[in-house]
């Protein structure tokens, strides 16, 4: 039954709105993009629970897309999406839209982010995505009334690389990484909460998993809830010792591990048990007062 809501939680959707330039006029930070954006997947190409997914690369326009829930179903919380994809590309239906239109389904707003990609040669913890994800978030707290949101409800929900960075958000919201250029970057880009899904990057394996400098947990950083499969290649150790992190700083949090399930399946439903992650995380929404209707 489960597996059957999610495949037809499109027809019951709202079209989505309209992309959103996150920039106004010129961007700042770096740009890496070579070539024109386009969907890089191949024909048959790691399918996922046998379907395709776009593989967006070459991103140099970031942008927001809002996907509204059904009037009928609108709790007036928000979740800014940021699809993985290692940093060199995104995959936009499989850890975006395909996660907004779930998101729709238990009446939260879904917020996609297409931010750049790919990440300058050697930078680990590339700069403009952050940029990226701090203005989108602002800007969705900036619009929160004309949205139909509640401006302290407001999270953010990442994959993979996507988890790092919006990990990277939940740590580093104090100052913006880039100079303000309007009303939306004055208000506040921290995440209210903040739903981690196989995230990559958060610790340093040469250092002894010791978490990496962007990750500097406090007890500012968001309530947090975290999914891996200890086979994922990514490494289960990042959201351990993360999850310490969370514990030593006092930050509500919940955390499941499961065997096997390895990495990338969204939340396309398989045999494995990690793929039943949307209703652990719904329960988590719900506990705390998040899919309460406005």
């Amino acid at each position: 039954m489960a597996a059957l809501c999610l495949t037809t939680v499109p027809s019951l959707m709202a079209a989505p709105l309209k992309p959103i330039d996150l920039w106004p006029g010129s961007m700042p930070g770096d740009n890496a993009a070579k070539g024109e954006e386009k969907d890089t997947s191949k024909p048959n190409e790691g399918l996922v629970a046998g379907k395709p997914l776009i593989r967006l690369g070459n991103v140099s326009h970031p942008t927001l897309q809002v996907f509204r829930p059904p009037a009928d179903k609108d709790t007036g919380t928000a979740v800014v999406v940021c699809p993985g994809g290692g940093y060199y590309i995104l995959a936009m239906d499989l850890e975006g839209s395909e996660i907004c239109e779930w998101l729709n389904s238990i009446g939260v707003t879904g917020v996609l982010v297409k931010y750049r990609v790919p990440r300058p040669d050697g930078q680990n913890a590339p700069i403009g995505p952050l940029m990226d994800a701090q203005r989108a978030l602002g800007l969705t707290r900036a619009h929160a009334a004309e949205w139909g949101l509640n401006p302290q409800r407001i999270g953010v929900l990442g994959f993979s690389a996507g988890g790092h960075l919006a990990a990277r958000l939940s740590n580093n919201f104090k100052e913006r990484a880039y100079a303000a250029l309007d009303d939306a970057d004055k208000v506040s880009c921290r995440p209210d909460f903040t739903v981690l899904i196989y995230p990559a990057y958060l610790t340093d394996k040469d250092k002894g998993d010791a978490l990496r400098p962007e990750m500097a947990v406090t007890s500012e950083t968001s309530p947090t809830f975290l999914a891996i499969a200890q086979d994922d290649p990514v490494r289960v150790e990042n959201v351990l010792h993360y999850s310490v992190a969370l514990q030593a700083a006092k930050v509500p949090f919940e955390m499941h591990v499961y065997p096997t399930g390895g990495h990338g399946y969204g939340l396309r439903r398989t045999k494995e048990a990690v793929t039943s992650w949307p209703d652990r995380a719904t329960d988590w929404l719900r506990s705390r007062g998040l899919l309460e209707r406005k």
